[in-house]
């Protein structure tokens, strides 16, 4: 745990009492803090009163006699509306923070030169965090690794200079975190996404901005327009920023040629790696997460021989292009996390052909039509749960399917039809492009259904990571 002592001896009130917030108190404890916590939901509260920690109605207490509120990331700040607890704060004249924020602090005060990576972006966050986590370890470095991915970052150990602390930044934490400032930030990419919490896109892009505005290193991904004109102003403003491309050539920074990965200065090339055969780094999306990872890590002084072995050993993420094994020839994907078109679509990018598809569940607006340019890849779909019928209709006449009604069945029946494919390696993939919530608790729990029931089949042989 990382005790916060910049707030010791100050009353500060913490609200959302889930994981993160439970130890965003404890933390506080541990620093000398006089903290008063409360959650909305009964369970939470019992839980933290539990461990210890003073729960009291917020709505009972002066404000002004705090020094600070510490909201959870999940709570509104702005849109729809701000929470009342941040009506109240404001109105007192006091900050409202996150533990990101408190963490920042902590680094300033004890340890500012410890290396720090915050990462964003709308997508590929996750797998770009955890990669450069992985060639980090694989070059000897002490990593803790956190944030948004799993682990609240006050849990982690405390910053310092032999420890390199990898962190995964939602837009929520970031609006939370003024004092932001990472050795090396990490913008990856940005479309529309939590509207309802920003109310306008460029709102979205200004909180995601203040990461690589802040950073000593910003690497940026430019192929789109939002972080174009990003990495426009932080160049304008003289932050070292490091652009990447996976589409376009770039005059200086790090590109994508096929599955090679290089870096450009004013036109000259240096190759890094090949991505080519390394599974778990499939299709373009994961190009790019490569590419920031890459760029990452050599901003810290990696080598590129630790940088391909890192790549090459890379175990991935589960429930995200998960490579589970072989059944025979077909080889076994788990993308459960898959719980939209816009995801799906990555996946079914990622093969060429050879596609034996397992979707559906509680289906999202607009449904898999747009997926039509990769249908031609599919050799067979089986669908399952609530949105089979309307895939289906989708689906007639363009793509030979079979109503499964359940995950069982649909797996049972992809792996007979996939042995008797002509493909090389043909792919049964689970990538649903529906949220879970029809037949299961959520997307971890599919896609550890289907990794058992993968697993179970005779003659499987597990894919060897790292």
């Amino acid at each position: 745990m990382t005790p916060v002592s910049t707030f010791a001896d100050k009353r500060v009130a913490v609200f959302g009492l889930g994981g993160s917030g439970i130890v965003t108190a404890q933390a506080l404890i541990e620093g000398g803090a006089k903290v008063e916590a409360w959650d909305d939901t009964e369970a939470s509260r019992v839980a933290a009163a539990a461990l210890g920690i003073a729960v009291v109605d917020l709505s009972t207490v002066d404000f002004s006699s705090l020094a600070a509120l510490v909201l959870s990331p999940g709570v509104p700040l702005t849109h729809p509306k701000p929470h009342w607890t941040v009506d109240r704060a404001r109105e007192a004249g006091i900050e409202i923070i996150g533990d990101i924020e408190l963490y920042c602090r902590e680094r300033l005060a004890h340890s500012p030169l410890a290396p720090f990576i915050a990462i964003t972006g709308t997508n590929g966050k996750s797998t770009t965090t955890a990669l450069i986590a992985h060639l980090l370890r694989v070059a000897g470095r002490d990593v803790a690794l956190g944030g948004n991915i799993g682990t609240a970052i006050l849990a982690l150990d405390p910053p310092s200079r032999e420890r390199v602390h990898v962190i995964e930044c939602s837009s929520y934490q970031i609006d939370l975190a003024p004092s932001l400032n990472p050795t090396v930030g990490v913008l990856l990419n940005l479309t529309p996404d939590h509207l309802d919490r920003h109310g306008t896109m460029a709102h979205y892009a200004s909180v995601k901005e203040r990461l690589v505005a802040a950073s000593d290193t910003a690497i940026i991904g430019v192929d789109d327009e939002w972080c174009r004109e990003i990495a426009d102003r932080c160049e304008a403003a003289r932050h070292t920023v490091v652009r990447l491309s996976v589409e376009h050539a770039l005059e200086t920074g790090i590109n994508r040629r096929g599955s090679e990965i290089y870096w450009t200065c004013l036109g000259e090339q240096r190759s890094i790696t090949d991505l080519s055969g390394i599974p778990t780094l499939r299709g373009v999306h994961n190009a790019q997460n490569a590419a920031a990872a890459i760029a990452a890590v050599s901003a810290l002084g990696v080598s590129n021989e630790h940088i391909r072995q890192g790549l090459k050993s890379f175990p991935g993420l589960a429930h995200r292009l998960e490579v589970i094994g072989h059944i025979g020839k077909a080889v076994a994907i788990n993308d459960s996390k898959a719980t939209n078109a816009d995801a799906t679509e990555k996946a079914l990018a990622s093969f060429s052909d050879g596609i034996f598809w397992i979707a559906g569940g509680r289906a999202k607006e607009g449904g898999i039509l747009p997926l039509k340019p990769y249908f031609e890849r599919i050799e067979k779909a089986y669908l399952i749960g609530e949105a089979a019928d309307d895939f289906a209709l989708t689906l007639e006449g363009q793509v030979p399917y079979v109503m499964c009604h359940t995950l069982d069945a649909a797996l049972h029946q992809a792996t007979l039809d996939a042995q008797a494919s002509a493909s090389a390696e043909p792919c049964i993939l689970l990538s649903p492009a529906c949220a879970s919530f029809d037949q299961f608790k959520n997307f971890e729990t599919r896609g550890a259904q289907f990794r058992s029931q993968v697993e179970a089949i005779p003659g499987f042989k597990p894919f060897v990571k790292g």
